[in-house]
């Protein structure tokens, strides 16, 4: 069964950190929003360090983690920005302090290996979702769905999307995160359970052809057989081919997962876009799916 940490108040602690890639300019937006959240901002010592791409060392990432992980004043860690290189140091941190004591992580991108690793270790509950980076250029529907997540107030997302769905309705566990990321863990402590779960797929600059190896990959390794239903967030910056592919990266898709009897909804506002909604990894959910208009309901 995974739990939830308990829901933000005003005045708590929040801990920023960078895993991955070290960020390119100031975030002092992003720590005023969050500050107008009644939150008390915490800096770490990776948000703004530098090693090559990284921001700073694995060591110095590892222990800058580390140290909000197991500090008990700190109610939610909140990844800077994505990138590469959170799987250089996840099997250094250590969450028993964190298991006996949760509280929320939030990120996307390649903060997926965080986000799949804290479901399949500690079967605890977090958040993908805007990161400091991007808040500038985010829709205030998206930050304000991350405040809800993080705050507990009840959120539920309708939309209507531009390719035709696989209609039907479900309910479960939500789980997912950045396709790339959750191929990079398979078989591996951090690889989520995919049975009887909603699966949320996103990326970002994969040619169609890599879609469809990756899907292919999780197909054959029986990932897919036996969802509930699949949402598919954004799928952007696809980079043209010299030889085209034939498809859309939603065709590629669609052609792989067709012969499921589950929902399938297409273009869900979530992943490297403006419009980033929060997900809540871990949480009950029902999907209603109708041929263009989606309802997606926490439980």
């Amino acid at each position: 069964m995974i739990k939830q940490a308990p829901y933000l108040k005003k005045g708590d602690k929040i801990a920023l950190v960078c895993p991955a890639k070290k960020l390119p300019k100031s975030i002092d937006h992003a720590i005023a929003v969050l500050e107008g959240w009644g939150l008390e901002v915490v800096i770490g010592k990776s948000l703004y360090a530098s090693h090559h791409q990284f921001a700073g060392t694995d060591s110095l990432r590892t222990a800058d983690i580390q140290q909000f992980l197991d500090d008990q004043e700190i109610k939610a860690i909140i990844s800077g920005r994505g990138g590469y290189g959170t799987i250089r140091i996840i099997d250094q941190l250590d969450f028993t302090i964190f298991k006996q004591h949760p509280k929320w992580f939030v990120g996307f991108s390649d903060i997926t290996v965080l986000l799949s690793h804290i479901i399949a270790e500690t079967e605890l509950q977090c958040i993908h979702a805007q990161m400091p980076y991007t808040f500038e250029e985010a829709t205030p529907e998206s930050l304000t769905s991350l405040r809800k997540s993080l705050f507990g107030e009840k959120q539920d997302y309708s939309y209507t999307s531009g390719f035709k769905n696989k209609t039907g309705e479900a309910s479960g566990q939500l789980i997912g995160g950045n396709l790339t990321l959750l191929c990079a863990l398979q078989g591996s402590v951090s690889e989520m359970d995919f049975k009887d779960k909603i699966l949320f797929l996103e990326d970002i600059g994969e040619q169609e052809y890599a879609v469809d190896r990756m899907l292919r990959m999780l197909q054959r390794a029986g990932k897919l057989k036996d969802l509930r239903a699949l949402v598919i967030g954004a799928f952007n910056e696809i980079a043209e081919e010299k030889i085209p592919f034939g498809q859309t990266v939603n065709e590629v898709i669609w052609e792989v997962v067709k012969g499921y009897d589950y929902p399938v909804c297409f273009d869900f506002p979530s992943g490297h876009i403006d419009n980033n909604l929060s997900m809540v990894l871990g949480a009950e959910v029902k999907l209603t799916v109708e041929s263009n208009n989606v309802q997606f309901k926490y439980l």
